[in-house]
Order: structure tokens, then C-alpha cells, then sequence
């Protein structure tokens, strides 16, 4: 059963003179990542290595520390974790002693481990995307359940009614969908769309 942390969380530790800052986030997509990337960007830091893992797909950085010594650790403690849709930053400000390539990977996956014990750990639950279509008189009874179960979503106006783009767990997929067939009559479907 795979989890994800409910909150941003950080750490930060002094190794022999060099201080080390770790940073774990969500992350849902790729986008999220170059965003959450940016927005930690700091040029004072020596490195800022990372690693990320959203489902299946997993990605790391040494930012210029010997090759496997950083970003490589700190995936190896996302997935300890049994974590995904995360991602752990860990700056290092150089303090003037090398830790040699087993110091650092120490370094890089301690402070990470120790960052995310600091996490909350959820379960995470599957969400997918979904479409429907519904006619302007049907809309307030439809946008009254995407209300009720707090399903976010995005409506668009077009000549003849309101195309509807959702985010939605996987177990409210099937009541949403009975509700627009029963709003509808039968005459609109809801379309799950593939990942």
C-alpha cells in the first residue's frame, strides 16, 4: 500500500562543518516538481541535490556532489519509506572538511530519513480524471454533489450546457457516475480519462 507525506516538512543537521538542509513535499506530476525546484532554488548553497518519486516513475540529481553519492541515497530513503508523489531536497552548505563518498552518502540519506520521520505519513488513494456534459437546467444539481463530496473541478460554459473536468478518488467515480446518467436520463455519460 503505497503512502505520501500529508505536509512539507524540513531538517537541518550540521556534519562536520557542513550544514545540511533537507526539504520533503508533495508532488503530484512533474510540473509540480520543476515548480517546488524553483521555489527552493538558493544560490548560497555548495549543492542542492534531490530526488523524487510519483508512482512508478522516479528521478534523482548529485548537482555536481560525486555520481551516486547524493540523489541516488536519497531515493533509496523515499522508497525505505514506501513513499511516493514526493519529493526530498537536501541543500548542503560546504563547511570546509570532504565527508569522502561514504560520508556523503550518510550525510545525504541521513538527513533525508531524518526529514522524512518528521512527515506524517498517509495512505495515498488514487484519484483520476473525469468528463462529463450536462445541460444548463441539470448543472445545479450536478455541481450540488461535486459539492457535497468535495470533488474540485472545473467547469466550461458552452451553447448548449457545461462541460465539467474533474479530480476525483477513484471510489466516487461510480455514484457520480449513476448520478449524471439519473440527472441526465440517461443521455450523458461520464468518461474516465487514462493517466
Amino acid at each position: 500500500m503505497p503512502f505520501t507525506i500529508a505536509s512539507t516538512v524540513t531538517f537541518e543537521e550540521d556534519i562536520k562543518k557542513s550544514r545540511f538542509q533537507a526539504i520533503a513535499a508533495v508532488v503530484e506530476n512533474e510540473q509540480q516538481v520543476k515548480d517546488f525546484l524553483e521555489q527552493y532554488k538558493d544560490t548560497s548553497t555548495t549543492h542542492q541535490c534531490w530526488a523524487w518519486k510519483i508512482g512508478h516513475h522516479v528521478r534523482f540529481n548529485d548537482d555536481g556532489e560525486p555520481s551516486g553519492t547524493a540523489g541516488r541515497p536519497i531515493l533509496a530513503t523515499i522508497e525505505g519509506n514506501e513513499l511516493t508523489n514526493v519529493i526530498v531536497l537536501v541543500n548542503r552548505w560546504y563547511g570546509g572538511i570532504k565527508l569522502g563518498t561514504g560520508g556523503l552518502v550518510r550525510a545525504y540519506g541521513g538527513c533525508a530519513g531524518q526529514c522524512l520521520l518528521l512527515a506524517e505519513k498517509i495512505e495515498l488513494i488514487e484519484k483520476k480524471e473525469i468528463q462529463f456534459a450536462c445541460l444548463f437546467n441539470e448543472w445545479a444539481i450536478m455541481q450540488y454533489e461535486l459539492m457535497q463530496q468535495q470533488i474540485e473541478h472545473q467547469e466550461s460554459y458552452t451553447d448548449t450546457g457545461v462541460t465539467v473536468q474533474a479530480r476525483l478518488q477513484v471510489h466516487q467515480i461510480e455514484p457520480l457516475r449513476l448520478k449524471l446518467q439519473d440527472v441526465s436520463r440517461g443521455r450523458e455519460k461520464l468518461h474516465v480519462c487514462d493517466d
